[in-house]
């Protein structure tokens, strides 16, 4: 089958387009011809590795899988259109248990811990097959998964978002962020954003934000945040940016806020004023994917159309390094889709 995969890890040009071995099936897995497959910020992470990843090579990247069953298991069978949920439980334990399978030292990311769907075809645990939603197409019911999920799970059952918060989203063009403005929009949040462009600053209003600010625009944007909300300051500040942002979040959290993160896209080392942390009884909450429960939650949103896939551009799977590199120049606003060729 075609494929992009690479042999080791390095800069894009380790990439490679070409043939791999057909998969093999097994049982309670189903084969799903691949119509597209989104890319995330993790894609890339892998491909550069880091200390302690081991993969099996040549390894395939992509966790947003959407496509036609080809071989089926359980309730499906060839035919059916399909999305998967990409987080993997490979094993029963206290945090499975709980619900909260995320937490699991046995979940497991497709395209992160086994071969992903940058090719023709994947094979997934039937557990993971998901009626496509209604209405969208294969690039659109791909886009939001991952993203989708971590959002998800992220502003719903870490930072408990409730109607009337004011949340603040740094950042604008990644999954994450365009489909939290949109989450939390969702449920009752007032949403304000940092954006970088008047691009970007238009497309998050477009998505539901109130009030945007154009850091590109202005090195002290910070400040024009604090006349907008108030002394109340944020219940919930979004950062998966890291080291540039991340002193200004702690400043701009209001008395009792969330600030919640599930990346670092410009950095993992930020500063942290202690005093603000205990003086305003700030939460700082770690979050990472979801629960297979939060999966099938996320997809009711989706089939009620109560948020809507962004989708920044198409690439063919043979061209998929541009995607790598439309990531990395951070120049998307929304999914970058990998479609077969």
């Amino acid at each position: 089958m075609k494929a992009l995969y690479f042999e080791k890890h390095g800069k894009r040009e380790v990439l490679q387009y070409g043939d791999l071995p057909d998969l093999v099936t097994k049982e309670k897995h189903v084969l799903i011809k691949v119509e597209a497959c989104a890319l995330n910020h993790l894609d890339v992470w892998i491909r550069m590795g880091w200390p302690g990843l081991k993969l099996n090579l040549p390894h395939i990247g992509g966790s947003d899988v959407s496509g036609t069953v080809v071989e089926g298991s359980g309730k499906w069978k060839s035919g059916d259109k399909v999305v998967v949920d990409p987080g993997i439980t490979t094993q029963q334990d206290i945090w499975t248990e709980k619900g909260l399978d995320s937490m699991s030292p046995g979940y497991q990311i497709l395209g992160e811990h086994i071969s992903g769907g940058c090719a023709e075809y994947v094979l997934v645990p039937v557990e993971n097959v998901h009626k496509r939603p209604d209405g969208l197409t294969a690039s659109e019911a791909a886009s939001p998964l991952l993203a989708g999920l971590t959002a998800y799970r992220m502003l719903v059952k870490r930072a408990e978002i409730q109607n009337g918060d004011n949340v603040l989203v740094m950042g604008s063009g990644g999954g994450v962020n365009s489909l939290s403005i949109q989450i939390a929009k969702h449920f009752g949040a007032t949403v304000h954003v940092v954006a970088g462009g008047s691009e970007k600053k238009s497309k998050a209003e477009e998505l539901g934000a109130s009030f945007v600010v154009d850091y590109k625009a202005n090195p002290d944007w910070h400040k024009e945040l604090f006349p907008v909300v108030g002394r109340r300051g944020y219940d919930i500040v979004v950062d998966n940016v890291g080291k540039p942002t991340w002193s200004r979040s702690i400043q701009l959290a209001g008395i009792g806020g969330r600030i919640v993160t599930v990346g670092n896209t410009k950095g993992p080392i930020g500063e942290t004023d202690i005093r603000y942390v205990f003086s305003k009884q700030l939460s700082i909450l770690g979050s990472t994917m979801g629960s297979h429960s939060d999966f099938a939650e996320l997809l009711i949103l989706l089939d009620s159309g109560a948020i809507k896939p962004v989708i920044d551009c198409e690439i063919p799977l043979s061209d998929g390094a541009r995607g790598h590199q439309i990531l990395e120049e951070g120049t998307m606003f929304g999914k970058v889709v990998i479609i077969p060729d």
